[in-house]
């Protein structure tokens, strides 16, 4: 049974709402956010122990970050879609932004922030129409970038 030690506890923070700000170019609320994590590559290096004993050792290999992915409901606001353009232009160089990524509770206290960097559109898509629901529409952006690290708030 683990140990629970009485002030060192902390409670999950409760989130409410997602932020995108990328230098002077777009900004945005979304409901929904994915891919703020890192992952490296496992290598298997084998060498013999005493006795013969083959022994795997792993190591890091190539670090890895995920495509961020957002999804909010569809507003009249343009500037993800002109971010996108630059890089259906092929204006790669200038669509690379940093940025960061605020998560807000119900009191809208940013509770929680992640900074990255040379970051540009990979997908975004336009929602899926069905005039008869009564669902919101919903456009959802993929972001490619080359670095992320979670920082205070």
């Amino acid at each position: 049974m683990p140990n629970f030690r009485p002030g060192k506890h902390k409670d999950p923070l409760p989130v409410a709402s997602f932020h995108l700000e990328i230098q002077d170019e777009c900004e945005g609320t979304f409901r929904e956010c994915s891919g703020l994590g890192s992952e490296s590559e496992v290598i298997e290096h084998k060498s013999a122990a005493d006795g013969g004993l083959t022994v795997i050792h792993k190591i890091p290999g190539t670090l890895k970050f995920e495509n961020i992915v957002l999804k909010r409901g569809v507003t009249d606001d343009m500037s993800i879609w002109e971010w996108r353009k630059k890089v259906e232009d092929g204006k790669i160089v200038n669509a690379r932004r940093s940025g960061q990524i605020k998560m807000y509770n119900q009191d809208n206290d940013c509770v929680a922030r992640w900074d990255f960097v040379n970051a540009w559109p990979v997908k975004i898509s336009g929602p899926n129409l069905n005039a008869g629901g009564n669902d919101i529409a919903v456009e959802e952006v993929h972001i490619a970038h080359e670095g992320m690290k979670r920082v205070d708030p």
